[in-house]
């Protein structure tokens, strides 16, 4: 593609091209109460303008979903911090992802002077993914059992159809790169589609690692041993990274490795959403991606908040 070329054309390598200093691309993703809050979202968005160079921002809106679905007399489900998502279901997130929550960040971000373009997987084919079998899960004490409507009180393990749920097969980071390339923002909504025309339901922060190792993957046209972009994928949400206690805002763990992390879940300080967000990360290192940070959407350049390594 002639914007990838241009692209490779900004990659600096040595003399002996032992060395090459590569074009940082940066993945954000935001979520949570974040986008609800016109105050948080607008401080999040003018810091994302001034981030120079290529950018990608992705974002949630399940509370929306949640709130747009209970008025239209539509129960959400979750479990293990996914979202069972049925027909109404779908349609609710397909409304809400891929238009009011999308084009209200596109416009926002066009008023802070960025060149932003609202996608779904769906668009221009970037994300496509395959419908999401029946999945054993274990569910937390405290949890609903989706299948028998009752909480348990004890870990207990189901098997869950999760619906139009959509379980990331590709990304076409080529694609991606060009209209970052060409000077364009996207912005990606959590949507993606099988290509058999069904809109499919995917977590937010797995669009975020899908799309960061999508870019990450993505090879100079000179050199196919040589990748083309460095990234940095950061999670941003309402606290200041993950936290040993929910309670406490200050006591936010600054580096969590895949061992801590395994610990974390077995003492039932990682649980929740949170869990999603970690497998996510730790997928996006092991795929090329070059760091992972979680932090607040105050600090979105990761000087504070949870770095993740393997």
């Amino acid at each position: 593609m002639q914007d990838i070329e241009k692209a490779n054309m900004a990659t600096s390598c040595s003399a002996d091209e032992a060395v090459c200093v590569r074009p940082s691309v940066v993945v954000i993703k935001v979520g949570g109460a974040v986008v609800e809050d016109a105050t948080s979202l607008g401080n999040l968005l003018e810091q994302f303008s001034r981030i120079e160079g290529p950018k990608v921002l992705v974002h949630g809106g399940g509370r929306s979903a949640t709130k747009i679905a209970t008025s239209l007399g539509i129960e959400s489900t979750m479990v293990g911090g996914r979202r069972i998502t049925d027909g109404d279901m779908l349609n609710v997130v397909t409304m809400v992802y891929g238009g009011l929550v999308n084009k209200n960040l596109v416009a926002l971000l066009q008023a802070n002077g960025v060149n932003a373009m609202g996608l779904t997987g769906a668009d221009m084919n970037v994300i496509r993914s395959h419908k999401r079998p029946e999945k054993s899960v274990t569910l937390a004490p405290g949890e609903k059992n989706p299948v028998t409507g009752e909480m348990v009180e004890e870990p207990t393990k189901v098997m869950v159809d999760f619906g139009w749920v959509g379980d990331v097969d590709e990304v076409d980071g080529n694609r991606l790169a060009a209209l970052i390339q060409s000077g364009i923002v996207p912005v990606m909504a959590p949507l993606t589609h099988d290509g058999e025309g069904h809109m499919l339901n995917t977590n937010a922060d797995t669009i975020a690692s899908q799309t960061a190792c999508g870019l990450a993957s993505v090879n100079m046209a000179d050199n196919s041993d040589k990748k083309l972009f460095d990234v940095t994928l950061t999670y941003c949400f309402e606290k200041p990274g993950v936290l040993a206690d929910p309670d406490d805002d200050n006591s936010a763990i600054s580096l969590i490795t895949e061992a801590s992390y395994a610990q974390l879940k077995a003492d039932g300080i990682v649980s929740g959403g949170m869990i999603p967000k970690l497998d996510n990360a730790f997928a996006a290192l092991h795929q090329g991606v070059s760091r992972v940070i979680i932090t607040s959407a105050n600090d979105i350049e990761g000087a504070q908040g949870t770095t993740i390594t393997l």
